[in-house]
């Protein structure tokens, strides 16, 4: 009955992501006991929400424009359960614009797929990833998805090459310049020397246990499949589905370096998750299991809801 919901894409299923995922945003407000109130308080957070929702369209285009899964509703019903999951996904507001921006490079990088264009693409690429990096560092880690997307592509034109990196120095030089200009320092926007952490201590919740658990083990069992079933992909297609898997594995280092690990960092997981999940979800064929493996994807944040 589940799949039967979500296995087409329809309006119906846009109102309940929009309604899960406010859920979870107001879920993770809630936990902010010592905020005070205010009417410029309340702006900033719809912003933030909206911003939300933008990753979601933003999402569904990706998926729908390289046609990453077949017409269904799956990859954005599977991306607000997982920030359901983890409400706290939404709480730093540096990671969701990263976020957005590392999805805008994504696109870019998706489309080297047409041939055209490609010098512009790969520095709109390396451009929306070194602004991602101003907001969280860490996300520059997806920079290293550009040069593994023109190794796929086989390109040995070196200017190629060369071009992501221009697109970085562009970004960074312009952030030197106001950083000395309006703030007489240099390093206002970016720190290279940003910290990151290995201290774990954060997940000792039975929150981040059962989620953590659910989202490695449900990953990495859809991402065994995943690999395989890329062979069976249209050519033009199968560098795009690798791409994507090589995008989860970035996104699971980010996650590593993180400095604070409160649960804000996964948020980077969730778009390449989704498309993994939602390409094993398509192949299964016993109906029952893939109405326990999606209803337990969607009834487990609700009940951790609760708690």
């Amino acid at each position: 009955m589940i799949t039967s919901i979500f296995s087409k894409s329809k309006s119906i299923n846009f109102i309940v992501v929009f309604f899960v995922t406010l859920l979870a945003f107001l879920k993770a407000r809630f936990e902010l006991s010592n905020q005070t109130i205010t009417v410029s308080f309340i702006a900033q957070q719809l912003f933030y929400l909206l911003l939300c929702y933008g990753t979601i369209f933003l999402l569904n285009f990706i998926v729908s424009k390289n046609s990453l899964t077949k017409l269904n509703s799956y990859e954005i019903v599977l991306f607000s359960a997982f920030i359901l999951l983890i409400p706290s996904s939404t709480l730093n507001t540096n990671v969701l614009f990263a976020n957005f921006f590392v999805l805008l490079g994504l696109r870019r990088i998706m489309s080297l797929r047409s041939e055209k264009n490609e010098k512009k693409k790969l520095f709109d690429a390396a451009l929306w990833i070194a602004i991602a990096s101003l907001f969280f560092f860490w996300a520059i880690l997806f920079f290293v998805l550009i040069l593994l997307a023109l190794a796929l592509y086989s390109n040995k034109n070196i200017r190629f090459w060369i071009i992501p990196f221009v697109g970085v120095a562009a970004v960074y030089i312009i952030s030197f310049c106001i950083s000395v200009i309006f703030y007489d320092n240099l390093n206002q926007f970016i720190n290279f020397v940003s910290p990151f952490s290995y201290d774990f201590s954060g997940y000792n919740s039975i929150r981040f246990v059962v989620a953590i658990t659910l989202l490695l083990s449900f990953g990495t069992w859809s991402a065994i499949f995943y690999l395989q079933n890329i062979k069976k992909q249209k050519m033009a297609y199968r560098t795009s589905f690798k791409i994507i898997i090589l995008a989860w594995v970035i996104a699971f280092f980010v996650v590593l370096q993180a400095p604070n690990k409160n649960g804000s960092e996964f948020l980077f997981l969730f778009a390449p998750l989704t498309i993994i999940v939602t390409n094993y979800l398509e192949i299964i064929k016993e109906k029952w299991f893939k109405e326990v493996f999606i209803g337990v994807l969607l009834i487990t944040p609700i009940i951790l809801l609760l708690l």
